[in-house]
């Protein structure tokens, strides 16, 4: 297992295999980044002229190795591109990109701006994540860090190393960084391997991971299955896992530490596939249906994470795990369900799926009287067309909303508000034999319309919704700190929306 520490070592002088330095792009060419200064200081007049034969022009997703024949202690040292603007995410993409750049270097010294706590723990968290592979379904099973060329050994040189801010940033990187890789791992399990049941024993068998020992966070658990939920009247998620031979689950998670100023309440989308139901997707279009619960997996790692930095808030999480199939039993267009507290809704969709077992779980999570609401889901693909791939909508009330973007800009993950018009109110009222209509084949603005029926079920709280429908699975190649697969999106932004509420007063 590759070991992280944190020093103030001279990059010039170490002796790992390979030395990461940063090259930014600036109005006079191509410079070294803050953090390689004793580097350039070893080159000397050698380095401009090397920079400009080797073609390096310090944009960001760049790597060049250069064999160093003794220039410095290291033999290869690896010049990684920041851009134009040298910040946090900037850092972070790079550490990921060098992370993929390093071969099979037995130790690597990562000299990338690190001046300050955001710094290290973009440095710490790029370079986890950018290295993260899945491997478990490989002929041979998953593979040792030696076995995937995974370095034994990543040192993140500071100048501040032995500053507790600086330490403190770097081991919560680190609790971040495998959380994320956790929520990857669940994403990109097979979804025959992840059907709802075997979802649900998966958390349950983290949270007594977690919890175990003393000393550690204490973190409860409830699961409820499909004859606690027909006793419950949760008809979103019953309805929608009625076409599966897998049973629907509902997980419930509490963390309730003593003083805890705020209650914050998680709510995450568990569709392990997403078929389409009786409104069958296209077949390509199933290929990822097994990241459909990419939000569900993010709200229980980010209340891991929560638990274990001791963070004074309450927290708790409701994750509805259906798998939408097609059979006999399945929901059809024209049913009418009763979800969790009386509501009933008539389906127009069944590809829809997605808001009715938020539905349920929002209304449990009402009965806890938290301060704020957050749900993540894949919900829609409107939102894929709105914002791209890689930028996740957030709807909701104003001001949380305002939040939520602050900690995604602090996490790194990028995330943009999309508004809910009043229009969309007269439309989700649009049916004429139930409470609410689940869909209109309208073609404009579906995300909005289904922000607003879920809105419909947060009984006023402050609220925001995530969707992350684009950035939770990257289909392509890897790019800066995201691996191809899923990515873990929420995670990190959850965690830093918790850590500004614990904050405030």
């Amino acid at each position: 297992m590759t070991t992280y520490t944190l020093r103030s070592a001279n990059p010039a002088k170490t002796r790992c295999d390979a030395v990461v330095v940063g090259v930014v792009q600036t109005p006079k060419g191509t410079e070294l980044a803050d953090g390689a200064d004793e580097v350039g200081k070893a080159y000397g007049r050698k380095l401009r002229p090397l920079l400009a034969t080797l073609g390096v022009t310090g944009k960001a997703g760049e790597s060049v190795k250069v064999p160093t024949s003794g220039t410095i202690a290291s033999p290869l040292l690896v010049l990684v591109g920041l851009g134009k603007k040298v910040d946090a995410v900037a850092v972070r993409r790079a550490a990921g990109v060098a992370a993929r750049s390093v071969g099979n270097a037995a130790s690597v010294a990562i000299a990338l701006p690190a001046g300050s706590p955001e710094l290290v723990r973009a440095a710490t968290e790029g370079h986890l994540l950018g290295g993260y592979t899945f491997t478990a379904y490989k002929s041979g099973g998953a593979k040792t860090d030696a076995e995937s060329g995974a370095p034994g050994e990543v040192v993140i040189l500071s100048e501040g190393a032995r500053r507790k801010e600086m330490t403190a940033a770097f081991e919560e990187a680190q609790l971040v960084a495998r959380a994320v890789a956790v929520t990857r791992d669940w994403v990109n399990t097979p979804p025959g391997d992840l059907t709802p049941p075997a979802f649900a024993d998966a958390v349950a068998a983290a949270t007594k991971e977690l919890t175990k020992g003393r000393g550690a966070p204490k973190v409860a658990i409830t699961v409820l299955d499909e004859t606690a939920l027909a006793e419950l009247g949760c008809g979103g998620i019953l309805g929608v896992g009625a076409g599966s031979a897998a049973a629907p689950r509902l997980v419930e998670l509490s963390y309730s530490p003593k003083g805890a100023k705020h209650h914050l309440a998680l709510v995450g989308k568990g569709i392990t596939f997403d078929s389409g139901g009786l409104t069958i997707k296209p077949a390509q279009s199933m290929g990822e249906m097994k990241s459909d619960m990419a939000g569900a997996a993010a709200v229980v790692q980010a209340t891991y994470v929560i638990a274990s930095l001791g963070l004074p808030i309450k927290v708790s999480t409701f994750v509805p795990m259906a798998e939408n199939m097609v059979s006999g039993s399945a929901l059809r267009p024209g049913d009418v369900l009763t979800q969790y507290g009386g509501t009933t809704v008539e389906i127009l969709n069944t590809d829809a799926e997605g808001r009715l077992v938020l539905a349920d779980a929002l209304v449990r999570a009402t009965e806890q009287k938290p301060d704020i609401i957050l749900d993540v889901a894949t919900l829609t693909g409107h939102m894929v067309v709105a914002l791209g791939d890689r930028v996740a909508g957030v709807m909701g009330s104003e001001d949380i909303v305002a939040d939520v973007l602050a900690a995604a800009a602090t996490a790194g993950e990028e995330m943009w508000p999309m508004p809910i018009p009043e229009a969309m109110t007269d439309r989700i009222h649009g049916s004429k034999i139930a409470d609410l209509a689940q869909h209109d084949w309208v073609r404009w603005g579906g995300g909005l319309y289904a922000a607003a029926f879920l809105r419909e079920f947060t009984a006023g709280i402050p609220w925001a919704h995530l969707d992350i429908a684009g950035p939770s699975f990257n289909s392509g190649g890897p790019w800066g700190h995201v691996t191809a697969g899923g990515t873990g999106v929420a995670v990190g932004t959850l965690v830093d929306f918790a850590r500004t509420l614990a904050a405030s007063e």
